[in-house]
This record gives C-alpha cells, sequence and structure tokens, in this order.
C-alpha cells in the first residue's frame, strides 16, 4: 500500500509538472520575487510544525497580488510542489508504521474532497470565499494559540485505528479535502482528530502530506486549466519552498517557533477582520488585484 501511495505522488508530480510547463508555454511568466522569499520562509517554518497557507493568505491579502476568489487557489497550487518533497520524506521515514488502509484511505478520501471542492470554490459568490478564507485563518490562529499554550492533544502510541475509527477518520477526509480547496489547510485539524483518536502524532504526519500530496495535485491541474491565476506567484512559492523544505527536514530539523506563532497569530487575525470586512461590505474592490501587481 505504502509503494501504491508513492507511485501515485510520482503521477501527481509527472502530471501537475506537465500542466504547468504547457501553462508556462502558452503564457511565459518569470516568478515574482517575492514570491520566492515568502515561499522560502513559509515552507521552511511549515515543515517545522507551522502551516504555510494561513501566513500565505495573510500575505497575499495584505499585497493584494491577486483578487480574493483566487487567494486559495493562488496558494494550493504553489504550495504543492513543497508539499511533494515534504510527503516523500515523510512516507519514507515514517509511513512503514502507519496502518496502510488508513493511509490509502485518508489520501483517497481527500482526492476525492478536493475534486468537489474545486467546483464548490469555482461556483461560489467572492463574498462566500472571503468569508471561509477569514474562517480558516481565525482558526489557524485557535491552533497556533493551543500549541503555544501546551493544550493541543498529545496523542497515543497507536498506528491504527479501530474500524469504526477509522471510518470517521476517512469521512472527516473528505471533508478537508473540500475544505482544502478554499484556503483552509488540512494539517492541524487531522492532527487533532488523529491525536484525539490516540494516533501517535509523529505517524500522522505520512497520513496528512501524503494524503494531501495526491490530492493537491488534481486540485491544481484543474485550477491551472480553468482559472485566470497569476502564475508568477505560485511559481516563485514553489522555487522558494522546495530548496527550504530540504534544509528544514534534513538541516535545522527542529527550532523554538513559539515565539513565531504568536507573531503569525497577530497577523493571520488582522487578515481575517479585512477579509471578513470586505465580506460582509460586499466589497467588489477585492475582485481584481491592485494596479500593476497583475
Amino acid at each position: 500500500m505504502l509503494a501504491v501511495l508513492v507511485g501515485a505522488i510520482a503521477l501527481g508530480i509527472a502530471y501537475f509538472s506537465w500542466t504547468m510547463i504547457q501553462a508556462l508555454r502558452a503564457k511565459p511568466v518569470r516568478p515574482l520575487p517575492e514570491a520566492i522569499g515568502v515561499g522560502a520562509v513559509t515552507n521552511f517554518f511549515d515543515a517545522l510544525g507551522i502551516g504555510s497557507f494561513a501566513p500565505t493568505a495573510a500575505w497575499l491579502r495584505f499585497r493584494r497580488h491577486v483578487p480574493d476568489r483566487l487567494i486559495p487557489a493562488t496558494m494550493l497550487i504553489g504550495h504543492t510542489p513543497p508539499t511533494f518533497v515534504q510527503a516523500l520524506i515523510f512516507l519514507v521515514l515514517l509511513g512503514v508504521g502507519v496502518d496502510p488502509v488508513l493511509l490509502t484511505g485518508c489520501a483517497l478520501a481527500l482526492t476525492v474532497g478536493t475534486y468537489f471542492g474545486v467546483d464548490l470554490v469555482a461556483r461560489a459568490p467572492v463574498r462566500v470565499v472571503q468569508a471561509v478564507v477569514a474562517g480558516a485563518l481565525i482558526l489557524a490562529a485557535v491552533f497556533y494559540a493551543l500549541a503555544n499554550l501546551d493544550m493541543m492533544p498529545v496523542g497515543g502510541t497507536a498506528s491504527a485505528l479501530p474500524p469504526g475509527l477509522t471510518a470517521v477518520a476517512i469521512a472527516a477526509s473528505f471533508v478537508f479535502g473540500v475544505l482544502v480547496c478554499f484556503g483552509v489547510g488540512h494539517y492541524a485539524p487531522m492532527l487533532v482528530m488523529l491525536s484525539l483518536m490516540g494516533m501517535d502524532p509523529r505517524l500522522c504526519f505520512p497520513i496528512m502530506a501524503g494524503g494531501g500530496a495526491v490530492a493537491a495535485a488534481g486540485a491544481c491541474v484543474r485550477y491551472i486549466k480553468t482559472t485566470d491565476v497569476d502564475l508568477r506567484i505560485p511559481l516563485g512559492l514553489s522555487l522558494g519552498g522546495i530548496p527550504a523544505v530540504l534544509v528544514a527536514a534534513f538541516v535545522v530539523k527542529s527550532l523554538p517557533i513559539e515565539p513565531l506563532r504568536w507573531l503569525v497569530i497577530v497577523v493571520v487575525l488582522y487578515a481575517a477582520a479585512t477579509l471578513l470586512w470586505s465580506a460582509l461590505r460586499g466589497d467588489k474592490a477585492a475582485e481584481a488585484p491592485a494596479q500593476g501587481t497583475a
């Protein structure tokens, strides 16, 4: 089963890469230098335990490089290649210790969830996307605060779950897959869920990263083909993020990140407040990026 999932990720990498190359051939662009820096920072700390979606969404909101409706697609495309790297690292190092049914079941459910999620995002009014992204930022801030206050569930030592809990985890993964397309990172809620079920928290990472990589590949291909995402930004996020993940995983490995989490909490809550305000006002100005950024 582990070999099947690794093979699926390899196919996802090939499919994603081919689609991105074709898009860049049709419309050649250079990566945005600012995005390279953001991708390096967010993915470096993502590999060390701080999610990349929330700080990236805050940056996109502050800089107005993209309209609010394209924030989820831009983040997903940009952070998927670094997620490929994370997934392969976690699966090789820890994947053999995870129940294969749970591992592949969650990956498949996430993938199906993102398939439906792409269509939901495309049909949703801008204010709905703004509100969901704002909610995701608030949720991320809550998880960051709980982690800093040592209030996150510590988990157990299990590498597998009973059939009933396995079914619940797989069903929840489908929901997480849908929400990923709205810019809601699935790492934190899935880690909390599996830890409460008694899973060893270390063994949650191959489930989260492996499933996320397979799911994101299909969603990103559809986003690249069907949306007008400014590829300079996801290209920059990817180019900065891939080496940053490798450095974090194999060189740095651990850092005291509690102070950084408090800073991220302040930033993402402010971004969430501005998004909610725009959603409540029905702010049409958020439909388009600021002049000179597209």
